[in-house]
């Protein structure tokens, strides 16, 4: 049984995560082994290094954009390949599409090296399929405001920042529609774990 690597990806309070957790649960309802995770934070580095990049002081965007780097390498190297050799599902919130949006598109960095030190950092993996959940920057922060607590560092950037972050996934869905799933995250949480789940349930047929 081979491996499936599956992403999710869009802006902050898109609802990764919840479509995350009922696909995990799906997959596991139907025997297969689930690892859940997500960058950055998925090993102790990247729990440090998660905690300076979202809660601490300023960060020079290159710096940012090699950090993130760091995690991936560490992340791939010690929960993602590992996971995939043994023929498991891996369901991850974010991965290399969210720096070439994030650093690339909204910290203007060149997306071309934003994607090769990516690329270096995981050794070429890219996921089987990317679901993006695609949501106006004004619906990911009222939902923060409803989930209350404090924005963290990219959360709390201007609109202008969340705007160009949300059109950086939009071109990359664009330029590789064979890889991604684009959904709209304002529809019923139930209408999108179905439009998901009929999606991945073509892959495990391969």
């Amino acid at each position: 049984m081979s491996g499936l690597f599956i992403t999710l990806e869009g802006g902050d309070g898109a609802g990764k995560t919840t479509q995350a957790e009922l696909l995990s649960r799906w997959l596991g309802e139907r025997g297969r082994e689930v690892v859940r995770t997500r960058e950055p934070g998925g090993t102790p580095l990247g729990a440090a290094l998660r905690e300076q990049l979202l809660h601490g002081g300023e960060v020079d965007p290159r710096a940012e954009a090699l950090l993130y780097a760091a995690d991936r390498a560490q992340h791939v190297a010690q929960i993602v390949r590992p996971a995939l050799a043994r023929g498991a599902v891996v369901v991850q919130d974010r991965y290399i599409d969210s720096s070439l949006a994030y650093q690339g598109a909204g910290r203007v960095l060149d997306p071309a090296e934003i994607r090769e030190i990516s690329e270096w950092a995981s050794r070429g993996l890219w996921p089987d399929l990317t679901v993006l959940l695609d949501a106006a920057p004004e619906l990911g922060a009222a939902r923060r405001a409803a989930r209350g607590g404090s924005a963290d560092r990219l959360e709390a950037e201007e609109s202008g920042f969340h705007r160009a972050v949300r059109e950086g996934f939009l071109a990359l869905a664009r330029n590789e529609p064979g890889r991604f799933l684009v959904l709209d995250a304002v529809l019923p949480v139930a209408e999108l774990h179905g439009a998901v789940v009929a999606r991945v349930a073509g892959l495990l047929d391969r």
